[in-house]
């Protein structure tokens, strides 16, 4: 049987898709594995790969005429796949050791966790954020307020976003091996049974927060959630998440996830919180004139709610 079927989601990505590929292929051993890439209406090439990544064994594409967002493409990968595990893997990645063997080995021996991830580096090698704790109202207040950036609050109250090493606060969070609420799409690890009990990615996040959703959902279903330093993957765009696109997109994608999962009061709460927020992040980085740029994405992200 197939041990691992990996599903790539490409939007103009040739370059980054071919390096991803071939570091699959130059890293991975002892599993047999399937690759599948959906493009989401590439003009690039991408829709192409498979004549340019011919040392990739079992490598399927799925060519969409449209961009279908992330979500509902990684549906389409996740549903033609036959390994024992589906990663969803960010096509700005790539490994530099037996990353899939180990994890695979890792999920085997832990049958209880549902979805993993591994460590994320940045390409200089500092490790990146990978998810954290639910966005409950009172952990989404003391992101919006900074409050969680002082040493120890998120330590004992736990953090939606926690923090890296490089950090302030030297925070060792995703030094070591724990359980979290949610992990990040960019290396999403799941066991074929959790797809078969709690369903698919929801369709209606068309990219931002899908994967703390579907979390949200399999964690119910009574399945962990773990971070693992088992591993390590470098991922490219997660450098930087300063976009406006990337605010406003993870803000309305908040406020979808309330509007399914809480209660109207809850829902209303968070938008006021949120608010809060990018009105504080307004106000600050209109004081560090470097980061000209992320006040003017708060103040469009704050204007769109």
């Amino acid at each position: 049987m197939m041990d691992l079927s990996i599903v790539i989601i490409s939007y103009n990505t040739e370059k980054l898709l071919l390096s991803c590929l071939r570091s699959i292929a130059d890293y991975t051993t002892c599993i047999k594995y399937e690759v599948i890439i959906v493009d989401n209406a590439s003009s690039d090439g991408s829709q192409n790969i498979k004549d340019h990544a011919k040392f990739v064994k079992n490598l399927k594409v799925i060519k969409n005429k449209e961009n279908l967002g992330f979500a509902k493409a990684n549906n389409q990968g996740i549903k033609i796949a036959q390994g024992r595990y589906v990663l969803l893997l960010n096509s700005d990645t790539y490994l530099q050791e037996n990353t899939l063997g180990k994890m695979v080995d890792w999920m085997d021996k832990y049958p209880e966790v549902g979805v993993t991830t591994c460590t994320l580096l940045n390409p200089d090698g500092s490790i990146q954020a990978s998810g954290g704790s639910s966005p409950s109202l009172f952990k989404v207040l003391l992101w919006s307020s900074f409050l969680d950036d002082f040493p120890l609050v998120a330590d004992i109250f736990g953090s939606y976003h926690p923090h890296t090493p490089s950090f302030i606060t030297r925070s060792g969070y995703y030094k070591k091996d724990h359980e979290q609420d949610w992990v990040t799409g960019a290396f999403f690890f799941i066991r074929r049974e959790v797809v078969e009990k709690v369903g698919y990615l929801d369709e209606d996040f068309f990219m931002y927060v899908e994967e703390l959703e579907y979390c949200f959902r399999i964690k119910e279903c009574g399945w962990k959630i773990f971070y693992t330093t088992t591993a390590s993957i470098t991922h490219i765009g997660g450098a930087s998440g300063t976009s406006s696109d990337a605010i406003l997109g993870e803000y309305k994608s908040l406020r979808l996830f309330y509007s399914k999962h809480k209660n109207f009061i809850e829902k209303a709460l968070l938008e006021l919180f949120i608010k809060w927020g990018a009105i504080l992040r307004v106000v600050l980085f209109s004081v560090i004139n470097s980061k000209k740029g992320v006040r003017d994405a708060y103040r469009r992200a704050l204007a769109a709610f």
